[in-house]
């Protein structure tokens, strides 16, 4: 049942969000990028690999500068599947889960991921969503 609070607008808003946190690298948007995400010690990135874990916004900017904003890194494409998306009795906080696929290039050969578990969360801060942590994982094979 959808919180009362929480309006179409606001629920358009979240997934705008969720979908840009992710589309743009397609033009290197990182106006938009560094909007939409927390911009402080507290946000934090759950990666697969061990060595791309992200905490703090400074460490992302850092993360940023060595791969997806060099000119060898090329997004392609990328679909948003299964999103879910809820929100908190107080209509200020948000939690998400869905699929990824996120393709790119890095020096003209084919890198990304497909079907990526993708989840995080987001906060109403002076009015705009912003996203202040995510995990990413992948399907252990079944035994």
């Amino acid at each position: 049942m959808p919180i009362p609070s929480v309006s179409q607008t606001e629920r358009e808003e979240v997934t705008r969000v969720i979908e840009d946190s992710i589309g743009w690298a397609l033009t290197k948007d990182t106006e938009r990028l560094f909007s939409i995400v927390a911009n402080d010690e507290n946000f934090f990135i759950f990666h697969p690999d061990e060595g791309s874990t992200i905490v703090g916004f400074d460490a992302f900017q850092a993360l940023g500068r060595r791969s997806w904003l060099q000119d060898a890194f090329r997004a392609t494409d990328f679909a948003v599947r299964e999103l879910r998306v809820n929100f908190a009795e107080s209509g200020t906080c948000a939690w998400f889960s869905c699929r990824l696929d996120d393709h790119a290039e890095w020096n003209g050969q084919p890198i990304g991921w497909d079907n990526a578990r993708w989840t995080g969360v987001l906060e109403q801060r002076a009015g705009k969503w912003v996203i202040v942590q995510m995990h990413f994982s992948f399907a252990s094979p079944a035994e």
